[in-house]
């Protein structure tokens, strides 16, 4: 018998896939076990993701960015003065 009929042989996926009785994995028997006793409550599909943080106006956001922007300029600008002199 050759190396593949033997491996064929000992690994028949086929006659795997037909036998009646499959053990659950030992996740599936922990879980089943521990269910047992305390059943898990019912979750919603999409849990609730609760109450949203405020939003802040992109206004402020602009007006915070180009307020840095304009210090920036001006430090850049005094610091060009001051080393000219």
């Amino acid at each position: 018998m050759s190396g593949r009929d033997e491996f064929e042989r000992v690994f028949d996926h086929r006659w795997v896939s037909a036998a009646e009785h499959k053990e659950p994995s030992a996740r599936a028997r922990m879980l089943a076990a521990r269910w047992k006793d305390n059943p898990p409550r019912p979750v919603p599909f999409r849990g609730d993701p609760g109450p949203a943080a405020p939003r802040r106006s992109s206004w402020a956001s602009t007006a915070v960015v180009l307020g840095c922007v304009a210090t920036l300029i001006v430090l850049i600008g005094y610091a060009r003065i001051r080393a000219l002199h």
